[in-house]
C-alpha cells in the first residue's frame, strides 16, 4: 500500500536538465520528481535537425531509446569489439544501448522528439566533454604521444557539458550553409536499418 506521500503524476516541462535553445533541451524525471518511479527514470530530448547529444555513457543503467516524432540516428561502440553500431530510427521505433556503451544521438529532422529510458532511479551520466575536459593535457600527450600545446589548442573551444551540440560559438559550419546546422551524420557503411532488414 503506497504511503500518503507517494507522488503518481508529473509534469516533465517543471525539471529541465538542460537548454540549447527553444528547439534543442532535455527534460528529466527521476525519483527524486515522482517518489513512486523505483527503478526507472526517463529524459525527455527534443532535438532539431544535425543537433547531437553528445557521446557519453551512462555507468549505472541501460537505457532504451524510443523515437516519439522525427528522427534519429543512434551510434555506439561495442566495447568487447570495438565496432561502431548505427541505427536510424523513426516514430515509434526503439534502440537499446547496454549499460556502460559509449554512444551519441543525431537528429535527422526538425521538431524530434525522443524518450531516453533507464533501469535507475537516476539517470546518471558520463559526458564526452567532461572527460576532455577533465583529463590533464600533459597525461594525454605522455599517453598517446600527441604534442600537448596542440590538443590543448584543438580541446579549448569545447565547454563544461555540452549535452547537446554542436556548441552555440561554433562558425565551421557557416563557411557552406547561412543556418547554424552541422552536416551530420555522415553515412557509415556499417549504419543500417534494423526495421527494413530482411534476412
Amino acid at each position: 500500500m503506497p504511503s500518503k506521500d507517494a507522488q503518481f503524476t508529473f509534469d516533465l516541462s517543471n525539471n529541465q536538465l538542460f537548454k540549447r535553445n527553444d528547439q534543442n533541451y532535455i527534460n528529466e524525471l527521476s525519483i527524486d520528481e515522482l517518489n513512486t518511479l523505483d527503478n526507472t527514470s526517463v529524459l525527455d530530448i527534443h532535438l532539431s535537425e544535425g543537433y547531437i547529444v553528445e557521446p557519453h555513457y551512462h555507468q549505472e543503467a541501460t537505457e532504451l531509446i524510443y523515437c516519439i516524432r522525427g528522427g534519429v540516428t543512434v551510434s555506439m561502440i561495442n566495447p568487447s569489439t570495438k565496432k561502431l553500431h548505427s541505427y536510424r530510427i523513426t516514430a515509434n521505433q526503439v534502440v537499446n544501448v547496454p549499460q556502460g556503451w559509449w554512444h551519441y544521438i543525431v537528429s535527422d529532422a526538425d521538431r524530434t522528439q525522443i524518450l531516453g529510458i533507464f533501469n535507475a532511479p537516476k539517470p546518471k551520466v558520463i559526458l564526452g566533454s567532461d572527460i576532455l575536459n577533465g583529463t590533464p593535457t600533459n597525461i594525454i600527450a605522455d599517453t598517446y604521444c600527441v604534442d600537448e600545446k596542440e590538443w590543448k589548442a584543438a580541446i579549448a573551444p569545447i565547454p563544461e557539458s555540452v549535452f547537446i551540440g554542436p556548441p552555440k560559438n561554433c562558425q565551421r559550419e557557416k563557411k557552406h550553409d547561412h543556418k547554424l546546422k552541422p552536416a551530420y551524420p555522415r553515412p557509415r557503411e556499417e549504419q543500417w536499418n534494423p526495421y527494413s532488414y530482411r534476412g
